[in-house]
């Protein structure tokens, strides 16, 4: 079993940064793959990045390429998402997943926070 508690998110204008933070408990965290996710209002849930266990591999999705990256901590047991030049369209509850593989399908992904809420105002 892993625990995922994300922090960091808020309020924020248009072309401004926040950095999102997501901190395991439990079971070993660099056993696992970390994403992030995001949820807005009516829509289903997309995939943001992906990091592999070690850090060396990453993956976007292309609305966030060149703006967001994602990184990790092992020995912290954390996994970041700073997001930069931000846009209205970015505000959604952000969720950390961890899981076994390199995958965009959030339900490939077993373990989740519980979200942070960002909003980009315009």
């Amino acid at each position: 079993q892993v625990q995922l508690v994300e922090s960091g998110g808020g309020l924020v204008q248009a072309g401004g940064s926040r950095k999102l933070s997501c901190t395991a408990s439990g079971r070993t965290f660099s056993d696992y793959v970390a994403g992030w996710f995001r949820q807005a209002p009516g829509k289903e849930r997309e995939f943001v990045a992906v990091i592999s266990r070690s850090g060396g591999n990453t993956y976007y999705t292309d609305s966030v390429k060149g703006r967001f990256t994602i990184s990790r901590d092992n020995a912290k047991n954390t996994v970041y998402l700073q997001m930069n030049s931000l846009r209205p369209e970015d505000t959604a509850v952000y969720y950390c997943a961890a899981g076994g593989s390199l995958v965009t399908d959030p339900r490939r992904y077993a373990y989740w926070g519980q979200g942070t809420q960002v909003t980009v105002s315009s």
